[in-house]
């Protein structure tokens, strides 16, 4: 299945996932779900990547969903569930790994799709990108669970709750307003806006992204008490890195900081 999801690495750091299956319009079928995420965990992992990019190989098309011809075949049997409850790195791929995900959405991205882009750090899209959670359609409810639990923080209860049980589309003017894109750009201009914004982020030291990407999705279920013994936990390992020190020192010495990791 590498084939549908295309993976590249810049001199820079910048990494970019394609989901390329034009013949399908990007659907995920199971086997090609399966590369989607060893990819994520792959780069996730890669010392040398520093932000991910995540995109359609199609023109004109993020993700159009779970293929349905692989769901009707599993419909019914264990074999439509990923894994357990408390494996997210199966579930949520993109929110479980450490580095910063920005998407690029060109086109509609329905179902898994939408779940996808909620579960990015930041969104631009195209004039063209719509957004759907039309599980409601399927007899399902949103299949990564980000639907029911990324969407309304991100928007707010009352409008996640009327897109997830219309499964209407939302436009890109219209996610843009709400918030849930961070802007719009030409279709041409799409990835070189993703790539200015993934340069905004490697400014950032790693360490201190990571652990600042954990304790924000993680903190949005636990209590201020526990939140706060993270906090001054992953506060002291930051104090103590090469990186806090390098990041004084340029600061004193007036010039851009060179960050490892460490």
């Amino acid at each position: 299945m590498s084939e549908y999801i295309l993976s590249s690495v810049d001199d820079r750091g910048i990494a970019t996932i394609t989901i390329n299956r034009p013949d399908r319009k990007n659907a995920m079928g199971f086997q090609m779900l399966g590369s989607f995420i060893q990819t994520v965990s792959d780069l996730g992992a890669d010392p040398a990547v520093r932000v991910i990019i995540l995109t359609g190989g199609t023109e004109g098309c993020f993700c159009a969903g779970t293929d349905l011809s692989d769901l009707k075949q599993v419909s019914g049997t264990k074999t439509n569930l990923r894994g357990e409850s408390d494996d997210r790195g199966r579930w949520w791929p993109l929110v479980a790994c450490p580095k910063p995900i920005i998407a690029a959405i060109d086109g509609p991205a329905v179902g898994m799709g939408a779940e996808f882009t909620s579960q990015c750090d930041v969104r631009i899209a195209t004039p063209r990108a719509r957004f759907a959670w039309n599980f409601v359609h399927r007899g399902l409810i949103p299949d990564t669970g980000a639907g029911t639990w990324l969407l309304p923080r991100i928007l707010g209860p009352q409008k996640a709750l009327e897109l997830l049980y219309s499964g209407e589309f939302l436009a890109a003017a219209d996610a843009a307003e709400l918030g849930y894109v961070k802007q719009i750009v030409p279709t041409e201009d799409l990835m070189a806006a993703a790539q200015a914004q993934a340069e905004k982020f490697l400014q950032g030291a790693p360490g201190s992204i990571a652990k600042i990407k954990s304790m924000v999705y993680e903190g949005l279920e636990r209590g201020i008490d526990e939140h706060m013994e993270v906090h001054t936990a992953n506060l002291k390992a930051c104090i103590q890195s090469k990186d806090h020190v390098e990041g004084v020192k340029a600061f004193l010495e007036k010039r851009q900081p060179v960050f490892t990791g460490e």
